[in-house]
């Protein structure tokens, strides 16, 4: 049974505090056994303040993401639940945030969600009748104990930590820096970056939209596992670009996955001289994030989970 009267916090009291924050990303098992997830994401116990699962990522349809992120809280792993406004109503919304604090998931990362065409039901009937702005305020409002029309909930509030996605390497500036506002007027309490690529751009974007913003940003650190793996993204990732010189290094390297965990080493250290965190992604291996960040000087986390007294 899920342990509703002290749901684990360690992410929002660090993220409060200005604790430099790592998370890492995990996806859910296409299929009904969880053991995989969950066996990843034990490997980042004690290396992490929270693991984000996907909501149906690049539109491929997987377990549901409220139901991951509860069976990870079941085995002391702090979920960060990924809600995507893709493929359900605002009624659905609201139905899934309420059950999340029910079950003692705090932590919400809103998004948009990926266009159906791009994933493995393409014919599926979209709804976005939500966009990531519009859910971060409806996050607000539940958190102050209203619906989307401004009832009241009878039987309380929430209380969710709501944070946002923040793309730095965004082609047009004033957009980013208009998205960004919105999103901080909405109510996000953090951002998480897509993959860092250009790191001068992450610091232009720190220094004059970050930073100001006084909410942790976490830089989207990407695990290449190959030159060949680095050129697909070139090809399928919208705004991405891995530069020729890491490239380069993959191709030649006697071990191109070794060689990516030294990258990504390397990266963190870049990240840590800029943002109050990093955001680790390691598709399909999550196990080697902790080899990653003991490379990049990062020791383990000391603190144990804070537990904060529901009103339940």
């Amino acid at each position: 049974m899920l342990d509703t009267q002290a749901p684990i916090s360690s992410f929002r009291a660090a993220a409060l505090t200005g604790e430099f924050l790592i998370t890492a990303e995990v996806t859910p098992p296409k299929g009904s056994n969880p053991a995989h997830m969950i066996a990843m994401a034990q490997t980042l116990k004690g290396r992490v303040h929270a693991v984000n699962i996907t909501d149906g990522s690049r539109a491929v349809m997987r377990m549901c993401s409220l139901v991951s992120s509860a069976l990870l809280l079941q085995n002391h792993i702090e979920p960060i639940w990924q809600v995507a406004c893709r493929d359900r109503n605002s009624i659905g919304l609201q139905a899934d945030l309420m059950g999340a604090h029910a079950l003692g998931i705090r932590n919400v990362l809103a998004l948009t969600g990926d266009p159906v065409k791009a994933g493995d039901h393409p014919d599926a009937k979209a709804v976005f009748e939500l966009e990531s702005v519009r859910l971060l305020q409806l996050i607000r409002r539940l958190n102050l104990g209203f619906d989307l029309n401004e009832k009241p909930l009878t039987d309380e509030a929430t209380d969710l930590f709501a944070g946002a996605a923040v793309d730095p390497q965004c082609g047009s500036w004033s957009g980013l820096q208009r998205r960004f506002d919105r999103k901080l007027e909405a109510g996000a309490q953090f951002f998480q970056s897509q993959l860092i690529s250009d790191f001068d751009k992450l610091a232009k974007f720190m220094d004059h939209i970050g930073s100001p913003s006084r909410k942790p940003v976490l830089a989207g650190i990407f695990l290449l596992k190959s030159a060949k793996n680095a050129q697909f993204i070139n090809r399928c990732v919208p705004g991405v670009q891995i530069p020729d010189h890491i490239i380069d290094r993959l191709e030649g390297a006697a071990d191109p996955l070794q060689e990516g965990v030294t990258i990504a080493a390397e990266q963190v250290q870049l990240a840590m001289k800029l943002c109050q965190g990093v955001h680790m992604m390691a598709v399909k291996r999550e196990d080697l994030i902790p080899q990653i960040l003991d490379l990049a000087g990062i020791a383990p986390l000391t603190k144990a989970p804070v537990k904060v007294k529901s009103s339940e």
